[in-house]
């Protein structure tokens, strides 16, 4: 265990810490008994305390309350250097930062903030009017105002209809992402009568403006409804469009830039539907694009009198794209327009008047792909990075030639361009300013590839002062995710320089279960193969240390959500690899959750874990690795797990039954802390200051652990 400069051990001289009751409960699958002693902490009535509280039964919260009590005890040392975090990294953003209009018609719409905000400003100008001059802003709706006197507000952005006249607009102010909807005259600035609860948040406006569409949340906080709102009507009154009967599957609805179809989402991890409903008759029933086959995804979007589909169907793994005659756009239709290539990634795609735009990845990198529609020639849009990120926005528009994208890497600050397709120009609109200073060139960074149990090559992102001594002495913060084939970019992050200024190297470990180098990436970390995904981050540790990057006990790991889970994994695993742990909203119970199907994620998520209450097999693989059913008698090293009261996604009982359970299994080892966010849900603090205020905590836990105070 590093010790700070004064030698003293981090944790020196900590009160007594909290120990949950034992309440043994017993559960027998596939002849298997499984005897879990802190089940009592999973609240009975989660679904109503999600949306009120003050009902959390009030054993369950004396003991969070115990928990955030000890947790501020050992932190306590760390105060002082949570401000001076906080000030730099609040010092790295511009406070009244806007974004550049996209023109949609007349106007042209953006975002903005002001000084000393939190939320939001949603405004419009002209279609060709200043961006630049504030005066000529409408402001259309301001989440610092809607957000007053509120503990936790999250807006699901603004939707304006076709006739620019109405905006549909949604939020959350408990956290547990039941967003309410409200309609706002634009002209007036008020809302209108119209309130509809429950709700995923956001929806399709009809082209005349009149009504939308929406998806519906159940009792168990899936979206399985769409509605079909009219204005001033009740939401009782609203047509039921479609209602998805598996439990498995999510649902969204969306609409085409040319106002013709809704479009009907309806996926899993591995499997996907889509149903139309054409704007020229609202009442009709949706139509079904291509019936749901297992493992196999699609996703549509409209090019005039065609559909352009994104597809793995026929063995195209990596993905290719196919038309269909928007009259005819069933599968028998479907015709390679650019064909699959393996080891080409398709991300995305999006369609215009004359061009086909899609977004790949090659050689774990991302690439603008363009084709003219008439000519069929193809380009891409060129970087000299040697590791970055990008940003496909497009265009709000069908017909144009304009669309636009960002671009960044982790020492160059955001730089957003408009990109003519036509005559390949490139247009700089703006550069993420960092007000307190930033010269790339004190910096540098890599990308290496350690090599896994497997002689699979696993790329590292890397960050660090180009000062620093790279003898195993500098400090390391290692982040890692690793599922749902989401790959974390190398993007411009201007709150891990603040650790980089403290002498760390800061790693981003691009493990198997993310599509980082091709969707083969992701299945290898998934299902029967998710232990590569630990291997591959415990790997990563391994070569950073052989390299002289950093030493085992300057090791800090890192991961939230899914990443919280290989956070929990690898200090089963490797406990002596890592210094200590930051482990945010972690999926750590996976076993007891992936057999609670009355969960919100469960039965969608079997597909990505597997399902252990039909297949003994599974089961099994799931205990092997569950990071909560795995916890033993081992030297782990300190712990910090955060977690939110109302979380959907991964709730508070996990990560608080995880520290219990580390607390009685190895006593004598971590400490353990746990914050639980007694106001907020998954992401945490809603504002964007004061998720920096949440960040500066955990990398406060870093600096500790580093000996860096």
């Amino acid at each position: 265990m590093p010790l700070s400069s004064s030698s003293k051990p981090p944790f020196a001289d900590l009160p007594p810490a909290p120990k949950a009751a034992i309440k043994p409960f017993s559960d027998t699958r596939h002849g298997v008994t499984r005897t879990d002693d802190y089940a009592w902490l999973r609240a009975d009535n989660w679904q109503q305390m999600f949306k009120d509280t003050s009902i959390l039964d009030p054993e369950i919260r004396a003991h969070l309350e115990a928990e955030n009590a000890y947790m501020d005890a050992a932190m306590a040392d760390t105060a002082a250097l949570q401000k001076q975090l906080f000030a730099e990294m609040k010092g790295r953003i511009k406070e009244d930062d806007s974004s550049v209009p996209m023109k949609d018609g007349p106007f042209a719409y953006g975002s903005a903030f002001v000084t000393g905000g939190e939320q939001p400003r949603y405004f419009r100008i002209l279609r060709d009017g200043d961006p630049k001059d504030e005066s000529l802003r409408v402001v259309l709706l301001d989440g610092d105002k809607e957000a007053a006197d509120k503990d936790y507000f999250r807006l699901a952005g603004l939707d304006h209809s076709n006739d620019h006249k109405l905006g549909l607009w949604g939020y959350d102010d408990k956290g547990s992402e039941y967003y309410t909807l409200r309609i706002r005259d634009l002209e007036s600035g008020q809302d209108l009568a119209d309130v509809l609860d429950n709700t995923a948040g956001g929806g399709v406006w009809a082209p005349d403006g009149k009504s939308f569409f929406y998806t519906l949340q159940d009792e168990n906080h899936r979206p399985s409804k769409v509605f079909h709102h009219i204005l001033g009507t009740p939401q009782a009154q609203d047509r039921l469009v479609y209602e998805e009967q598996d439990p498995g599957f999510f649902m969204g609805v969306g609409g085409s830039l040319l106002d013709d179809f809704i479009y009907i989402d309806i996926h899993d991890h591995e499997t996907s539907e889509y149903r139309l409903l054409s704007t020229r008759d609202l009442t009709a029933e949706p139509v079904l694009v291509a019936e749901r086959e297992e493992g196999i995804e699609y996703s549509m979007t409209e090019g005039g009198d065609v559909f352009f589909i994104l597809t793995n169907a026929d063995d195209a793994k990596d993905f290719k794209i196919v038309e269909a005659p928007v009259t005819a756009p069933g599968r028998e239709h479907w015709k390679d327009v650019v064909p699959h290539t393996p080891g080409r990634l398709i991300l995305s795609h999006m369609a215009y008047a004359r061009h086909l735009v899609w977004l790949e990845r090659r050689e774990g990198l991302p690439v603008i792909m363009i084709r003219d529609r008439v000519s069929g020639e193809e380009h891409a849009i060129d970087f000299a990075e040697e590791a970055y990120s990008l940003g496909l926005q497009g265009a709000a528009e069908y017909d144009t030639d304009t669309i636009r994208f960002s671009y960044s890497s982790m020492t160059t600050p955001s730089q957003l361009y408009d990109y003519n397709m036509a005559t390949r120009e490139r247009v700089l609109l703006k550069t993420q300013e960092v007000p307190s200073g930033h010269n790339a060139q004190d910096y540098i960074t890599r990308r290496v590839f350690a090599r896994s149990h497997d002689g699979v090559e696993v790329p590292v992102t890397l960050l660090y002062g180009k000062d620093t001594v790279l003898d195993g002495s500098a400090p390391c913060l290692l982040y890692g995710y690793g599922a749902y084939g989401v790959t974390i970019p190398a993007g411009f992050n201007t709150s891990c320089l603040s650790l980089v200024d403290r002498g760390f190297v800061y790693a981003i470990a691009h493990i198997r279960g993310g599509k980082d180098k091709g969707f083969s990436w992701y299945e290898d970390g998934k299902m029967e193969k998710k232990v590569n995904t630990f291997k591959d981050f415990i790997a990563a540790a391994d070569h950073l240390v052989a390299e002289g990057f950093t030493a085992y006990d300057k090791i800090i790991a890192e991961g939230g959500s899914a990443g919280g889970m290989l956070m929990g994994a690898v200090a089963n695993m490797a406990p002596e690899k890592f210094a200590g742990v930051i482990a945010a909203v972690p999926f750590v119970d996976v076993l007891n959750t992936m057999l609670d199907d009355t969960l919100p994620l469960t039965p969608p998520e079997w597909p990505e874990w597997g399902n252990p209450i039909e297949s003994e097999e599974e089961y099994r693989w799931i205990a092997a690795y569950s990071p909560y059913d795995n916890v033993g008698k081992k030297r782990y090293p300190p712990i910090l797990a955060l977690s939110g009261l109302t979380d959907p996604r991964v709730t508070y009982w996990e990560p608080t039954k995880w520290i219990a359970k580390l607390r009685e299994k190895a006593p004598d080892a971590g400490p353990y802390l746990l914050k639980t966010n007694m106001a907020a849900g998954h992401g945490g603090k809603s504002g964007r200051f004061q998720r920096l205020e949440e960040v500066a905590f955990e990398y406060a836990f870093a600096v500790k652990m580093a000996g860096k105070m």
